[in-house]
């Protein structure tokens, strides 16, 4: 393959089309029966409407206009309002900010937030000192940001510690004082946390790297200044930016966070890609999938912000795709959506004999096939679920289903036939108040010991 071809191709597995074309091949091959690990059960995508459905209409009713997008600013209000008291602290300062710097001040906020995400493991939790309230998991590991970040821990700067800068602040963060301040002990261990530690003393080396995006001063929050730059702003004054921008900023600013031990090709290292043993490969990298999970996930966190507190209209959403974690992808295996092939698993990835879990890592080719499954059949569950919406027939419903099931294409078709668009409820929106609180609760309900998912992932702290 020539240098040329090797440049595209990489820029190819960075880009958010990638994502959906090349999860698409795995899902073409399952409804063919030919993935290596699971067996697809199309007729059980119905048992998830449903379950996903009564959630949405338990916690909104029919007002669907008040669910909030997926994004990490809800994980920063698990239990009480959290952001928007900081929000009105800032404001009643002596020298309160403008709308800008609140808006890069939660950016800084949001991103550490995300890369600290990755998953704890069934054991950590977080008191929060204040209210003794405790959280794990997604809700943990977010309280405990917030209050790193409001008391400096990210900021190298004593005058102004609601900040996070790359000269200083993340210089300074160790294993020692992320365990410390999350509170990980040996009766409260944490996994992934030296992972995670040094994902952020690597942004600080992106962050300083990139000027063009992140500014002198090496913020993430600058990035609202290059933002703007790649804007326009309509006769009625509103400021425009397609979300390919952020994307691409997030892709190319940051790439260098991620483990050298990643997927590369041609000595160039990939991030959230993996190769898949069920694609057929006749040059380097055609049998490669890109999730690049976390980066959606600070896609979506970093949006809200700039819709909220900026009043920027985001375009292109579309493009955006469900995120490949354990959650979404739980949902679909104790559905039953998706299954384990008998015996595909070797025994040495049980950890528990007695155990029908089994734990891989990242790497694993099952993972690989999940979430490309994860990513294919959340946007045709999240098709079918608007199209839910707008049938007050069932008998319709079921009819359209059958036809329709498993094909997003047809069921975008029908979305649009009715006249829905994404805005009316965003993909973002299903993650949060359906698929992803959905496996959440489905995995409480057939394992309330751990609450843990179907299939466990050994988390290094970079990936989920």
């Amino acid at each position: 393959m020539s240098p040329d071809n090797v440049s595209q191709k990489i820029a190819y597995l960075r880009t958010l089309p990638a994502i959906r074309e090349r999860c698409s091949k795995i899902h073409a091959l399952a409804q063919q029966g030919k993935l290596e690990y699971f067996e697809y059960h199309p007729e059980k995508e119905a048992d998830a409407i449903e379950f996903c459905t009564k959630i949405i209409q338990r916690d909104f009713g029919t007002n669907t206009d008040s669910i909030p997008p997926h994004g990490r600013w809800r994980h920063l209000d698990a239990g009480r309002p959290r952001v928007e008291l900081l929000i009105a602290k800032w404001k009643a300062s002596s020298a309160p900010p403008d709308d800008k710097e609140i808006c890069k001040r939660l950016l800084d906020l949001f991103l550490v937030s995300v890369l600290l995400d990755a998953g704890a493991g069934n054991v950590w939790r977080y008191k929060e000192p204040e209210t003794d309230q405790v959280f794990s998991r997604s809700e943990g590991l977010g309280v405990a940001s917030f209050h790193m970040f409001e008391n400096g821990f990210f900021s190298g700067d004593k005058a102004n510690p609601n900040r996070v800068d790359g000269a200083d602040g993340l210089s300074r963060i160790t294993p020692e004082n992320t365990g410390v301040a999350m509170q990980v002990t040996g009766a409260n261990p944490m996994n992934g946390l030296e992972g995670r530690a040094t994902l952020l003393s690597k942004l600080a080396n992106a962050l300083r790297a990139n000027p063009a995006y992140f500014g002198d001063d090496a913020r993430p929050g600058n990035v609202v200044d290059y933002l703007e730059s790649q804007s326009t702003v309509s006769s009625a004054g509103v400021r425009s930016v397609h979300v390919s921008v952020l994307w691409y900023v997030l892709i190319h600013g940051l790439q260098e966070i991620w483990p050298a031990s990643r997927t590369t090709l041609s000595g160039t290292a990939l991030g959230d890609v993996w190769p898949s043993t069920a694609l057929e490969a006749t040059d380097e990298g055609d049998n490669f999938v890109p999730f690049h999970k976390l980066t959606g996930w600070t896609t979506y966190s970093l949006l809200e912000a700039l819709q909220k507190v900026l009043n920027w209209e985001i375009t292109g959403l579309g493009d955006l795709t469900g995120l490949p974690e354990y959650r979404n992808g739980g949902l679909l295996v104790d559905i039953g959506v998706l299954s384990l092939r008998a015996s595909s698993i070797p025994p040495s990835f049980y950890p528990d004999p007695a155990s029908s879990i089994p734990r891989l890592p990242p790497s694993h080719p099952a993972i690989v096939e999940w979430r490309a499954m994860t990513v294919i059949e959340l946007y045709v569950l999240y098709s079918l679920f608007l199209l839910v919406l707008q049938l007050a027939n069932i008998m319709q419903f079921f009819c359209v289903l059958y036809l329709g099931i498993g094909r997003d294409r047809i069921a975008d078709g029908i979305r649009t036939k009715l006249g829905l668009t994404p805005e009316q409820l965003s993909l973002a929106q299903v993650l949060e108040s359906a698929t992803w609180k959905g496996g959440r609760e489905i995995a409480a309900q057939k394992r309330p010991q751990t609450k843990g998912p179907p299939i466990e992932i050994e988390s290094d702290g970079t990936v989920f």
